[in-house]
């Protein structure tokens, strides 16, 4: 079916979530801040008192001062009257002030937790989610939570008590004129209940589509350089479109639901102007009514609909609000990545590996399984490489080694130790990676490279450098180790930033160190430098080693052979060759490929 959709048809949306789940929940955050809130609410009920004051005032003005055109008491109550209404735009001022803070507050302990969340959710977590979608419920999410605390709570307070006070005053002063004001209620109940039934869906998918285009939109910009390589300006442009229209379509008609609500409060508010001018000009004929009675009633009658219009509005901007809690609190409730409670550190590692009958598949439900009972043993200091076809489970191996993902079957030992009995943060701090992507973050030279080992000084960091022959090249840079590298290390060459981090790795002085191929995709002579420094690097440790170009593990203590997730060869360079079996064709088709080109 089409993703096109013609603007006159709406929307199909998912059912919305326990939006009183959510309620309650936000308001554990603010209830941290209970005293400031009794304070915004009595500021609240002072306002609204005073709101109604004001009016009621006029009216008497009118009935007992004008009409017996009495000057003296009139100045007086005039001056009074002032005085309500400068107060109440000063209890008004102070209100927002009070409640701003305590918003600004609360949002800054989602976010932060939110943030912190993140950082302790497992891998698999990030796999399966665009990161651009994740950075939308840190970022947009929170803003319409924000923005609701900021003015909705004061709004829907001094609206249900203006509204309450505002009747109680009417059944006073006329209860006949009340029950004719309160012809227009229904039709404003009904039309209200119409309208939020749609928009609270629709806020809900305009933020879900929000959170997918600003995903999309970063994948495109962080993969520009291959979307040009291949010429896939129209595809992502065609693809932009597409989710840029179901974005449009789902705020669209949320906004057009939503703006009725104006509308309508518009027409009542008219309608029952002209009620009670009707009704109490042939009242006060009668003289069931005074002049200054209706002056208060017209008066009243804004101020009726004036709080339920706010109501209603703010209904809207709590569900948009709600559906960007929602999608906060599923992130704030994901399963984070935690030891168990007898997991122990260690000090040290000497950097035996085994694995038993290991088998792992990143879907419980796939049968085909991507790792299958493999089964091997590194020695403290060994380098052990693992080759094989793309999808072979090479990867996967060191995503297990890691503790990234938890094998379904068989274990994994670390000096005789199950790493499941093992606290994470001690088994990576052993760990050095060099992967073939080197990720670098916005900041110095020296930042980067101190990554490995924050509490490094500077000269360490700068005799990682050497070590890792990257120390030339940076002080050749604007400012040395002080030059500021964009994101993702753009600015300097794939080979260059290979260097940084492997001064990064040098410098956390890994037991066991992990490198993905850390030399493909770079030209010889950087090359060189790169395996003169893993040489360094991984003198003394064991080394676990993908490769992709056979001739870089020849010297290896072992070279495990893996094709659809099995172990189907082990020894060294000189003894697989001697096999002629998956090994030697996959070596000698890497020859012939590099003698043709």
């Amino acid at each position: 079916m089409s993703n096109k959709r013609r603007m006159g048809q709406p929307l199909k949306v998912e059912k919305a979530k326990n939006w009183k789940k959510t309620l309650i929940r936000i308001w554990r955050y603010l209830d941290v801040y209970r005293g400031q809130l009794f304070l915004v609410f009595f500021t609240v009920l002072a306002s609204s008192g005073l709101g109604l004051l004001g009016p009621y005032l006029i009216g008497q003005t009118i009935d007992k001062y004008i009409a017996e055109n009495s000057g003296n008491t009139l100045v007086f109550i005039l001056v009074m009257i002032a005085f309500v209404y400068f107060f109440f735009s000063f209890t008004s001022f102070i209100q927002n002030y009070w409640m701003i803070g305590i918003g600004q507050k609360t949002v800054f302990t989602m976010r932060k937790q939110l943030f912190h969340q993140l950082h302790k959710l497992p891998i698999k977590f990030f796999d399966k989610r665009q990161h651009g979608e994740l950075m939308s419920r840190l970022t947009n999410d929170i803003d319409n939570v924000s923005q609701t605390l900021n003015t909705s709570v004061i709004q829907l307070s001094s609206s249900i008590i203006t509204l309450v006070g505002t009747i109680t005053v009417m059944l006073m002063l006329s209860p006949l004129l009340t029950l004719i004001t309160m012809i227009v209620v229904p039709i404003m109940y009904f039309g209200m209940k119409w309208i939020t039934n749609r928009t609270g869906r629709l806020f809900k998918e305009q933020q879900r589509h929000l959170g997918d285009l600003n995903g999309f939109i970063q994948e495109t910009i962080a993969g520009q350089t291959i979307v040009k390589t291949f010429s896939q300006e129209e595809k992502i442009i065609v693809e932009f479109m597409e989710k840029n229209e179901r974005l449009k379509n789902a705020g669209y008609w949320a906004q057009v639901y939503s703006g009725f609500i104006p509308k309508l409060m518009n027409m009542l508010n008219n309608l029952n102007f002209a009620i009670i001018a009707g009704a109490g000009g042939l009242l006060a004929l009668n003289e069931y009514v005074s002049i200054g009675t209706i002056v208060v009633f017209t008066e009243y009658s804004r101020q009726f609909t004036r709080p339920l219009n706010e109501l209603a509005n703010q209904f809207n901007t709590l569900l948009s609000a709600v559906a960007g809690a929602e999608r906060v609190f599923e992130i704030l409730g994901e399963p984070e990545e935690r030891d168990e409670a007898s997991s122990r550190s260690i000090a040290q590692i000497n950097g035996e590996i085994e694995f038993k009958h290991v088998s792992f598949s990143y879907d419980l439900n796939d049968v085909d399984q991507t790792v299958k009972d493999i089964s091997f043993r590194v020695k403290p200091g060994e380098t052990v490489a693992l080759v094989g076809p793309t999808g072979a489970g090479k990867t996967t191996i060191i995503n297990l080694l890691a503790r990234f993902y938890e094998t379904n079957q068989g274990e994994i030992l670390i000096d005789g130790m199950d790493i499941r009995t093992i606290k994470r943060n001690d088994l990576r701090r052993h760990m050095g990676f060099v992967l073939q992507d080197a990720y670098l973050f916005q900041g110095t030279v020296r930042e980067n490279i101190r990554y490995g080992r924050l509490d490094a000084s500077d000269e360490e960091v700068e005799e990682a450098a050497k070590m890792a022959n990257a120390h030339s090249f940076i002080m050749k840079l604007p400012n040395k180790y002080d030059t500021i590298l964009k994101q993702d290390g753009s600015g300097i060459s794939q080979g260059q930033r290979q260097l940084l981090s492997i001064a990064r790795a040098m410098l956390s002085n890994p037991s066991l160190l992990i490198l993905d191929e850390a030399t493909s995709n770079i030209d010889t002579i950087t090359e060189m430098k790169i395996q003169e420094a893993l040489f360094r690097l991984m003198k003394g440790r064991t080394s676990v080693v993908i490769a992709h170009r056979l001739n870089t593990i020849q010297n290896a203590d072992q070279i495990l052979v893996l094709n659809q997730g099995q172990l189907i060869e082990r020894g060294t360079h000189t003894s697989l060759l001697q096999q002629h079996g998956f090994y030697y064709d996959l070596f000698h088709s890497q020859i012939k490929e590099e003698v043709g080109s």
